[in-house]
Protein backbone atom coordinates (compact mmCIF):
# COMPACT_ATOMS: atom_id res chain seq x y z
CA UNK A 1 0.00 0.00 0.00
CA UNK A 2 2.74 2.57 0.84
CA UNK A 3 5.24 1.32 -1.53
CA UNK A 4 4.54 4.18 -4.36
CA UNK A 5 4.66 6.96 -1.60
CA UNK A 6 8.21 7.96 -2.52
CA UNK A 7 6.79 7.98 -6.41
CA UNK A 8 3.99 9.91 -5.28
CA UNK A 9 6.44 12.47 -3.14
CA UNK A 10 9.15 12.90 -5.71
CA UNK A 11 6.29 13.48 -8.34
CA UNK A 12 4.18 16.13 -6.12
CA UNK A 13 7.75 18.17 -5.40
CA UNK A 14 8.64 17.64 -9.59
CA UNK A 15 5.06 19.76 -9.80
CA UNK A 16 5.93 22.20 -7.08
CA UNK A 17 9.25 22.95 -8.63
CA UNK A 18 8.04 22.96 -11.88
CA UNK A 19 5.62 25.72 -10.84
CA UNK A 20 7.80 27.74 -9.16
CA UNK A 21 9.48 28.23 -12.08
CA UNK A 22 6.84 29.65 -14.16
CA UNK A 23 7.12 33.63 -14.56
CA UNK A 24 4.72 35.16 -12.69
CA UNK A 25 2.45 37.93 -14.18
CA UNK A 26 4.06 41.89 -13.77
CA UNK A 27 3.76 43.66 -10.84
CA UNK A 28 2.02 46.53 -12.54
CA UNK A 29 0.58 45.34 -16.06
CA UNK A 30 -0.30 49.17 -16.55
CA UNK A 31 3.17 50.42 -17.49
CA UNK A 32 4.66 48.24 -20.60
CA UNK A 33 8.12 49.87 -19.23
CA UNK A 34 7.48 48.39 -15.64
CA UNK A 35 6.33 45.42 -17.46
CA UNK A 36 10.01 44.83 -19.38
CA UNK A 37 11.51 46.06 -16.76
CA UNK A 38 10.78 43.09 -14.41
CA UNK A 39 10.84 40.74 -17.33
CA UNK A 40 13.52 41.79 -19.74
CA UNK A 41 13.10 38.66 -21.72
CA UNK A 42 9.92 39.45 -22.80
CA UNK A 43 11.01 42.55 -24.15
CA UNK A 44 13.13 40.63 -26.67
CA UNK A 45 10.71 38.17 -27.21
CA UNK A 46 8.77 41.70 -28.28
CA UNK A 47 11.31 43.01 -30.12
CA UNK A 48 11.81 39.70 -32.30
CA UNK A 49 8.53 39.04 -33.20
CA UNK A 50 8.12 43.01 -34.30
CA UNK A 51 11.07 42.04 -36.46
CA UNK A 52 9.87 38.84 -38.02
CA UNK A 53 6.23 39.63 -37.99
CA UNK A 54 6.07 43.81 -38.38
CA UNK A 55 3.62 43.88 -35.66
CA UNK A 56 4.24 46.73 -33.24
CA UNK A 57 5.03 46.03 -29.86
CA UNK A 58 2.75 48.26 -27.86
CA UNK A 59 -0.65 46.18 -29.96
CA UNK A 60 0.82 42.41 -29.13
CA UNK A 61 1.19 43.33 -25.54
CA UNK A 62 -1.92 45.14 -25.58
CA UNK A 63 -3.87 42.45 -26.98
CA UNK A 64 -1.94 39.70 -24.88
CA UNK A 65 -3.13 41.55 -21.82
CA UNK A 66 -6.59 41.07 -22.50
CA UNK A 67 -6.73 37.63 -23.45
CA UNK A 68 -4.53 36.63 -20.27
CA UNK A 69 -3.27 39.50 -18.18
CA UNK A 70 0.09 38.05 -18.75
CA UNK A 71 -0.81 34.31 -16.90
CA UNK A 72 1.29 31.63 -18.60
CA UNK A 73 -1.50 28.70 -17.58
CA UNK A 74 -4.51 30.83 -18.04
CA UNK A 75 -7.66 29.32 -19.45
CA UNK A 76 -11.70 30.42 -20.14
CA UNK A 77 -13.57 29.64 -16.30
CA UNK A 78 -15.28 26.30 -15.82
CA UNK A 79 -18.79 25.86 -16.87
CA UNK A 80 -21.79 24.59 -14.09
CA UNK A 81 -24.47 22.76 -13.98
CA UNK A 82 -25.70 23.42 -10.59
CA UNK A 83 -22.68 21.79 -8.59
CA UNK A 84 -21.39 19.94 -11.64
CA UNK A 85 -18.97 20.91 -13.79
CA UNK A 86 -19.13 20.39 -17.50
CA UNK A 87 -15.92 21.73 -19.26
CA UNK A 88 -15.08 25.33 -21.07
CA UNK A 89 -16.10 27.45 -23.09
CA UNK A 90 -13.47 26.76 -25.27
CA UNK A 91 -9.63 25.63 -25.42
CA UNK A 92 -8.09 28.73 -25.29
CA UNK A 93 -5.00 28.34 -22.99
CA UNK A 94 -2.30 30.26 -22.73
CA UNK A 95 -0.60 34.19 -22.62
CA UNK A 96 -2.12 34.33 -26.11
CA UNK A 97 -5.19 32.42 -25.36
CA UNK A 98 -4.82 30.30 -28.15
CA UNK A 99 -7.06 28.01 -28.87
CA UNK A 100 -6.24 23.93 -30.11
CA UNK A 101 -6.94 23.79 -33.76
CA UNK A 102 -5.41 28.09 -34.32
CA UNK A 103 -2.20 26.51 -32.71
CA UNK A 104 -1.87 23.50 -34.59
CA UNK A 105 -2.06 25.24 -37.54
CA UNK A 106 0.52 27.78 -36.21
CA UNK A 107 2.88 25.47 -35.75
CA UNK A 108 2.13 23.37 -38.97
CA UNK A 109 2.98 26.75 -41.49
CA UNK A 110 5.98 27.74 -39.00
CA UNK A 111 7.70 24.82 -38.70
CA UNK A 112 7.60 25.78 -34.79
CA UNK A 113 6.66 22.08 -33.40
CA UNK A 114 8.06 22.49 -30.46
CA UNK A 115 6.35 25.69 -29.59
CA UNK A 116 4.19 26.00 -26.11
CA UNK A 117 0.74 28.20 -25.19
CA UNK A 118 2.45 28.26 -21.41
CA UNK A 119 5.98 29.97 -22.75
CA UNK A 120 5.77 33.74 -23.19
CA UNK A 121 8.08 33.58 -26.87
CA UNK A 122 6.18 30.85 -28.45
CA UNK A 123 2.63 32.78 -27.65
CA UNK A 124 3.96 36.24 -28.94
CA UNK A 125 5.09 34.34 -31.95
CA UNK A 126 1.77 33.29 -32.40
CA UNK A 127 0.25 36.27 -31.64
CA UNK A 128 3.02 37.59 -34.35
CA UNK A 129 2.02 35.12 -37.11
CA UNK A 130 -2.17 35.85 -36.17
CA UNK A 131 -1.67 38.96 -36.74
CA UNK A 132 0.61 39.00 -40.20
CA UNK A 133 -2.00 37.06 -41.27
CA UNK A 134 -5.05 39.26 -40.50
CA UNK A 135 -3.46 42.00 -42.21
CA UNK A 136 -2.83 39.70 -45.26
CA UNK A 137 -6.38 38.08 -45.91
CA UNK A 138 -8.70 40.73 -44.36
CA UNK A 139 -6.73 43.89 -44.82
CA UNK A 140 -6.08 44.95 -41.68
CA UNK A 141 -2.97 47.16 -40.23
CA UNK A 142 -0.87 45.61 -37.92
CA UNK A 143 -1.06 49.23 -36.22
CA UNK A 144 -4.46 48.67 -35.96
CA UNK A 145 -4.93 47.85 -32.27
CA UNK A 146 -8.76 47.62 -32.69
CA UNK A 147 -9.31 45.79 -36.37
CA UNK A 148 -6.68 43.33 -35.11
CA UNK A 149 -8.34 42.62 -31.71
CA UNK A 150 -11.79 41.80 -33.25
CA UNK A 151 -10.16 39.78 -35.73
CA UNK A 152 -7.87 37.59 -32.91
CA UNK A 153 -11.49 37.18 -31.22
CA UNK A 154 -14.05 36.41 -34.34
CA UNK A 155 -11.29 34.45 -36.30
CA UNK A 156 -10.44 35.74 -39.82
CA UNK A 157 -13.97 34.26 -41.50
CA UNK A 158 -15.95 35.63 -38.74
CA UNK A 159 -14.53 38.87 -38.96
CA UNK A 160 -15.47 38.95 -42.97
CA UNK A 161 -18.88 37.74 -42.31
CA UNK A 162 -19.79 40.42 -39.89
CA UNK A 163 -20.07 38.71 -36.64
CA UNK A 164 -18.42 40.96 -34.24
CA UNK A 165 -21.45 43.55 -35.73
CA UNK A 166 -23.88 41.46 -33.24
CA UNK A 167 -21.58 41.87 -30.34
CA UNK A 168 -21.68 45.20 -28.54
CA UNK A 169 -19.73 44.08 -25.63
CA UNK A 170 -16.51 43.07 -28.04
CA UNK A 171 -16.80 46.16 -29.95
CA UNK A 172 -15.87 47.93 -26.49
CA UNK A 173 -13.28 45.47 -25.58
CA UNK A 174 -11.68 46.18 -28.41
CA UNK A 175 -12.04 49.91 -27.83
CA UNK A 176 -10.28 49.22 -24.33
CA UNK A 177 -7.81 47.27 -26.32
CA UNK A 178 -7.06 50.14 -28.55
CA UNK A 179 -6.88 52.85 -26.03
CA UNK A 180 -4.27 50.42 -23.69
CA UNK A 181 -2.26 50.08 -27.29
CA UNK A 182 -2.33 53.67 -27.10
CA UNK A 183 -0.93 54.22 -23.56
CA UNK A 184 1.58 51.66 -24.23
CA UNK A 185 2.88 53.23 -27.44
CA UNK A 186 3.02 56.28 -25.31
CA UNK A 187 5.14 54.81 -22.50
CA UNK A 188 7.16 52.45 -24.66
CA UNK A 189 8.29 55.34 -26.60
CA UNK A 190 10.23 56.63 -23.61
CA UNK A 191 11.79 53.71 -22.35
CA UNK A 192 12.59 51.43 -25.41
CA UNK A 193 16.59 53.05 -26.22
CA UNK A 194 16.57 52.40 -22.72
CA UNK A 195 15.40 49.11 -22.74
CA UNK A 196 17.53 48.24 -25.79
CA UNK A 197 20.61 49.82 -24.46
CA UNK A 198 20.04 46.97 -21.55
CA UNK A 199 19.81 49.82 -18.93
CA UNK A 200 17.50 48.40 -17.20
Amino acid sequence: MFRHLPSLACAGLLALLLAGCATAPPRNPENICAIFEQHGGWHKAANKTREKWGVPVHVTMAMMYQESSFRHDARPPMRWFLFIPYGRASSAYGYAQAKDETWADYRRETGNDWADRDDFDDAMDFMGWYMSKTSRLNGISKWDAYGQYLNYHEGWGGYRRGSHLKKRWLLGVSRKVEARAQRYAGQYWGCKDKLNKGWF
